[in-house]
């Protein structure tokens, strides 16, 4: 997560409801939820990282995938104040790390 971005489960799913409206409900320190072409989303914070576990739904049409696609990158945009560009190049350092 960027600076300034508290690693906080609260503040997490205030922005998961702002992207996806709906009932998500809280298990210990996860989040869940479904929405549109995602058939559930899994959040969890392992220190400054939030890591997001998704599952598609194969039976979404081409207009639910973009709209679920767009409040997935606004949400995670949200949620750790890096937008997908930034996220990438981190994904990569990382990778290139082991």
């Amino acid at each position: 997560m960027k600076r300034g971005f508290r690693p906080d489960l609260e503040r997490i799913q205030e922005a998961l409801q702002e992207e996806f409206p709906g009932q998500i409900s809280r298990e210990g320190d996860d989040l869940h939820l479904s929405y549109g072409a995602l058939k559930s989303i899994t959040v969890r914070l392992d220190g400054m990282k939030m890591n997001v576990v998704t599952e598609a739904n194969p039976e979404a049409d081409d207009a639910e995938i973009l709209d679920t696609n767009r409040r997935f990158r606004n949400f995670l945009e949200k949620a750790t104040g890096y937008t997908a560009k930034q996220r990438l190049k981190i994904a990569k350092k990382e990778a290139q790390q082991g």
